[in-house]
């Protein structure tokens, strides 16, 4: 049986939490660069008072840790964005991919590109998993553990190929990062990706059902709705639908316009 506060009241939070999380990091990353240092300080205080938060409610598996945990992890994630979108962690290659660049080579640089970000990302997914390990509340883990896969499917499905993508929302001083970008196309590792990104969604669902009405169906809920929103941005990058419009209110007017003066035909015709 469905309840509001076992499998909506999940679902609504983390609406509402990747709606808020994300626009925000869209705001300060456009922002003037000067800004970046003073936002990478609250974003990392936040992300380390997440780090205890998590530790502190391990072994709790009510719904009120439950919760936080989730909030937690979300807060450590949107701090690793930042750094990657202001330049801080992004990857020792700070150039566009070379014009003959193709196969192995071609990969190994958008890898460089990337490179501290992933490793980063990485570390703090280990790190949250020793937290949690063999305790009650592991939701924290679980929410970080699928947004690692998932923009890591995200990723390696637009280095190969999708039809769409929301470049515009890219910040000019990463804009060398379109050189990566596959062509046009619906790729094999698109459709792989929606293909497992779904089966994944639809085993979580079935786990979140399985748990009952109670509050033993809060962290199932709530990681199944992360995987849904997943499964939708794989899906923005197959359909001709700018997922990016959603954030557009977060965007200086002189960040836009600059932005899209420096996508037009700039970067080895992708």
């Amino acid at each position: 049986m469905v309840s509001l506060t076992g499998h909506f009241l999940p679902g609504i939070a983390v609406l509402l939490s990747w709606f808020a999380s994300t626009g925000l990091i869209v705001w300060l990353v456009h922002r003037p660069r000067a800004t970046y240092r003073a936002s990478m300080v609250g974003t990392t205080v936040a992300a380390m008072v997440g780090i205890g938060m998590i530790a502190a409610t391990r072994h709790d598996s009510g719904p009120a840790a439950t919760y936080a945990a989730a909030a937690a992890a979300l807060a450590i994630w949107a701090w690793q964005e930042l750094a990657f979108l202001t330049g801080a962690a992004a990857g020792p290659r700070r150039l566009p991919a070379d014009r003959n660049a193709v196969g192995f080579l071609r990969f190994r640089q958008a890898t460089e590109a990337l490179l501290w970000h992933e490793l980063a990302l990485a570390g703090l997914l280990v790190l949250l998993a020793a937290i949690s390990w063999g305790t009650a509340n592991q939701v924290a883990a679980g929410v970080f553990g699928l947004l690692f896969v998932l923009r890591l499917a995200a990723k390696l499905s637009i280095f190969s190929g999708v039809p769409n993508f929301s470049d515009e929302l890219i910040p000019a001083h990463l804009q060398y990062l379109r050189s990566y970008f596959g062509p046009r196309r619906i790729s094999a590792t698109l459709l792989a990706s929606l293909a497992t990104s779904l089966v994944l969604a639809a085993l979580l669902a079935q786990r979140a059902l399985a748990a009952g009405a109670g509050d033993a169906a809060i962290a199932p809920s709530l990681v199944f709705t992360l995987a849904g929103l997943g499964v939708l941005e794989l899906t923005f990058l197959a359909l001709p639908v700018r997922d990016g419009a959603l954030w557009h209110w977060a965007l200086r007017r002189d960040s836009t316009t600059h932005i899209a003066g420096q996508a037009r035909g700039t970067v080895h015709g992708l």
